[in-house]
Order: structure tokens, then C-alpha cells, then sequence
């Protein structure tokens, strides 16, 4: 344990006690290795639902994250998570402390006592009517606070029920500063030395291409009436599964495939998107491919890197993504959300794109969208993967595309929808497109026998390749400095969202 009086920078190595939770980060050399050792590996006829149930990668559970998640943070910002991990480290220090300071009682001790209570005990009486001393407390952070909402005058009403606060779950600001130390950049990420990413080399095409009309979106198919029973239903909904179940049906029409959306369902199944302390990606809604649409060994080989879950029927290289908030959610989690959620989907189509590829190639192209809804308000974003200049890894960016006011009027929810469902159209054809060219490989990994010998057959192995601020006041560290007070939010995960 590492004592809670030192200042842990990233370039730190950890203790032997942390080593056995801590994960390599994920270069493209060691990618490429692993995915040649796995794909030699495979049986020919193994179902692929047995081989991804034998895959199933280890998460951490629930917001409680692993230490080496904290030891590496280059700034631990003032949340609730990290005054959770403080607690616990006091209390497993309290812990071995008393632990060393106790020892088994002898029979001299014993008898030493005894002697001394026969004499009297000790002398007490310049003790009588002084007050009893006033100690600190060392109970852990959150008791305190409870004592001293307990311990308020008489003429407050006293309740039987804790003091509670909101959480942002796993996705505060700490989850924030992880994804920046590990190359996941959100929109307008401004670096040190003051430059800021590149967009993405196809943004014109995209913008061309996300304007385009649509005729079911004219005032004479969306009329007015329409826009009023959008308004209604969100203003009914007060909770995010209501918002993801009634609202979005409005913004997304009607979806040509249910087979390809998914929702409400964590992403166990997909490697580490950076040293494994994180929890899964858990996108409110998603868009991806039918499982069948992809030829089953590049489903088997690219398993980690395409296929989010373990039920192999769900859909596959999902690269559009929805993050959606009730009115009381927070606009800032379902951002970190959707910039997570789009760098997974950029690892996945950058792996298709790739396969059969020895060495990785980055075209600086956007093929994933993730968007926001939260209180009326639509945000559409770009992720695209990039080559990091400085460090043997693959970096994300996030870029906004757009941002509608859906609930002002009906031509603003007109465009916003349009720019949507594009995205949506957009993304699939990405999506398809990729999808058939790794195909094509696979197809072509075998070579026929030659007339020079017909006895002799070539296989080529395939190897796939794939690649791996805000600026806030207040943060604190583990050695118990404080500055001003944070936020602390509560992020729910809904349900698997009808389709319209």
C-alpha cells in the first residue's frame, strides 16, 4: 500500500501489490502478435459462440475501480469516486496499523495488572468535572459527514435516512482525465503546447452528405402536429429510459433493420480500449452490422475488437452511437459517454479496414458517429483513430458536427433529425463498405493450386491489424489536499430502447 502522503505522477511505476491489476497498453506490434497466435489457434469448425464465450475479456465491476486506475491518473480531480478509493485506502491503513500495534498479553502483563489494581489504581481525582478531551476523528469521509449532519441542534429535524449525493458514476471527471492520458481526446482538446487536433481529412464529405434532404422530414410528412406530440412526449419524460424509449423514436424514424441496433447491453466482449481499469463501453443505443453480413472467420479473429457481446446474434462493428440524459442527467457524462463509446467504434472499423494488413495505415478519415440528446438539446460528433507522434500507440479524436435546439421550433427539429439520420445512413454505408472489402480477403487468403503443381497449396496467413480537456479548478490528491468543492452526478443506464 502506498502511503497517502506522496504526490503519484504517471510516470511512476507501481508497487509489486498493484503489478498483478495492471494492463499492458495495447500497441500495435503486441495486437498484431496476439491476433497471429489466436488465429492459428482456432479450430475450423469451433462455433463462433463457444470461441467468444472462451474470449470473454475481464472488466471491472461497478463504479468501484481498480487502484492502478487511481495510481496512474497524471491529476485525480475532487469526485465522489476518488473520495470512495481515499476511504477505502485509510481504512486499509487503519487496518494494518492496529494490526501492528497489538500483541498477545503475557502472564507478566497479567500479573502487573493485577498488582496495580490492588493498590488502588491510578489517582483520578484531579480529574473530576474536567471535560473529556476533544480528539479527531479518523473515520473515513463519508461517516464524518453523517455524524456531523447528526450532530446538528435539537430544532433541526433529525432523519433516519443517510445524506445522499448525486454520482456520475464511473463517468466523472477522473474517467475524463484517464481517457486523455491514454490518447482519447474529446471535441476541442486543446494540448499543452497550445495546438489542438486536426478534424477529420473527410469532414467536407461528411457535412456534404449529412445536408442532404430528406422527404420524410418535409413539413408536408412532418407537419406541425407531429412537432407537438415530440414536444409533448418530452416533456413527459422525466427519466432516461423514457427519453430513450419515447423521445428518440421521434428523432430517429423509422429503422429499416431492428436486427441492427442495440442498446442498454456493456461491451464485455471488446478489448481494452486503454490499461484494463476501465468499465465497459454502455451505449443507450447503437447501430451496427447483422453478425452474418461478416464472414465468420474475421468474425472469430477481429471477436475483441468487432463484436461487443457474447450473445453472438447481437449486432457487430456498431460505428453510431447515442449517449441520451433525462432533464436531471448530466450533459458532461453523456459527453464522456459518447467520446468512449465513438473511440471503441473507431477501433472496431479501423480494424476491418485493416485486416489482412501487416502494418497499420491511417488515413486521418472519420467512419463513427456518436451523439448526445439531453434537455431538448442534440449533439452529433465525429471519432476518428490518428497515429500518435510522441508515444507507440493509436490516438482518438473527437469532433462536434452539429448541435440542434430540437424542442424550439419545428424547422430546427426538421434539420437536426435530418443531420441524424443521415449520420445513421452515413455510418452504415462506412460500415458495409468495410465489411465487404475485409470479406473480399478473407476470400482471397486461400490460393488455388497452380497447374505447375497441383499437389502443392498455398495458405497466406492473415494477421489483422487494429489500433488502440477540459479544463477544470478544483482537484485534489491522495495526500489529502483539497481545493474547492466538484460536482458529483448520477448517471443511469437504460434498457434496450423500443425501436419506432
Amino acid at each position: 500500500m502506498r502511503p497517502l502522503t506522496r504526490h503519484y505522477h504517471q510516470e511512476e511505476s507501481l508497487p509489486a501489490t498493484f503489478c498483478d491489476h495492471r494492463h499492458p497498453m495495447h500497441t500495435e506490434r503486441s495486437i498484431r502478435s496476439r491476433k497471429r497466435s489466436l488465429s492459428e489457434q482456432i479450430p475450423a469448425d469451433a462455433p463462433p459462440e463457444q470461441l467468444l464465450k472462451k474470449q470473454k475479456v475481464k472488466h471491472p465491476s461497478g463504479s468501484l475501480l481498480p487502484a492502478a486506475f487511481w495510481d496512474n491518473l497524471s491529476k485525480v480531480w475532487l469526485t465522489h469516486n476518488a473520495l470512495r478509493e481515499l476511504d477505502r485506502r485509510n481504512t486499509q491503513i487503519s487496518a494494518i496499523q492496529a494490526t501492528r500495534s497489538s500483541r498477545p498479553v503475557t502472564s507478566k502483563d497479567r500479573k502487573d495488572i493485577r498488582r496495580f489494581a490492588r493498590q488502588g489504581g491510578p489517582d483520578l481525582s484531579e480529574l473530576r468535572g474536567y471535560p473529556p478531551p476533544t480528539m479527531k476523528s479518523h473515520r473515513p469521509y463519508r461517516i464524518q459527514k453523517r455524524s456531523v449532519s447528526a450532530s446538528r441542534g435539537s430544532s433541526t429535524s433529525r432523519s433516519t435516512k443517510p445524506s445522499t449525493t448525486k454520482s456520475s458514476g464511473p463517468y466523472d471527471r477522473d474517467f475524463h482525465q484517464h481517457l486523455i492520458d491514454h490518447g482519447i481526446f474529446p471535441h476541442r482538446y486543446r494540448f499543452p503546447d497550445g495546438h489542438m487536433p486536426s478534424k477529420p481529412g473527410n469532414w467536407d464529405n461528411i457535412l456534404a452528405r449529412l445536408a442532404q434532404p430528406r422527404p420524410s422530414l418535409s413539413p408536408s410528412r412532418f407537419a406541425d402536429e407531429d412537432f407537438e406530440e415530440f414536444l409533448q412526449m418530452d416533456t413527459d419524460a422525466s427519466k432516461e429510459k423514457q427519453v430513450t424509449e419515447n423521445v428518440i423514436p421521434f428523432i430517429e424514424g423509422k429503422n429499416p433493420d431492428s436486427k441492427c441496433i442495440g442498446g442498454g447491453i456493456p461491451f464485455r466482449n471488446l478489448d481494452h480500449l486503454t490499461d484494463g481499469t476501465l468499465v465497459p463501453g454502455n451505449p443507450d443505443r447503437y447501430h451496427g452490422a447483422r453478425p452474418e453480413q461478416l464472414d465468420r472467420r474475421i468474425r472469430i479473429e477481429l471477436s475483441d475488437q468487432i463484436v461487443p457481446s457474447t450473445q453472438h446474434d447481437l449486432p457487430i462493428a456498431p460505428n453510431f452511437f447515442l449517449a441520451a440524459k433525462g432533464p436531471d442527467g448530466s450533459a458532461s457524462v453523456a459527453k464522456r459517454q459518447a467520446c468512449y463509446d465513438g473511440a471503441l467504434g473507431a477501433r472496431g472499423m479501423h480494424s476491418l479496414q485493416e485486416y489482412g494488413k501487416d502494418e497499420p495505415v491511417f488515413d486521418n478519415n472519420a467512419y463513427t458517429i456518436s451523439s448526445i440528446y439531453h434537455d431538448g438539446t442534440l449533439k452529433m460528433f465525429t471519432s476518428h483513430p490518428s497515429r500518435s507522434t510522441t508515444a507507440n500507440r493509436t490516438e482518438y479524436y473527437m469532433t462536434q458536427i452539429k448541435g440542434w435546439s430540437m424542442t424550439s421550433d419545428p424547422d430546427a427539429f426538421r434539420e437536426g433529425a435530418t443531420w441524424y439520420r443521415n449520420g445513421r445512413d452515413w455510418a452504415k454505408e462506412q460500415r458495409d463498405d468495410a465489411i465487404n472489402r475485409a470479406s473480399e480477403k478473407a476470400a482471397q487468403s486461400t490460393i488455388e493450386p497452380t497447374a505447375v503443381n497441383t499437389s502443392f497449396s498455398t495458405v497466406c496467413e492473415i494477421s489483422s491489424t487494429e489500433s488502440e480537456c477540459i479544463t477544470e479548478q478544483s482537484y485534489f490528491s491522495f495526500n489529502g489536499t483539497n481545493t474547492t468543492e466538484t460536482h458529483s452526478l448520477q448517471s443511469t443506464r437504460s434498457l434496450s430502447p423500443k425501436p419506432a
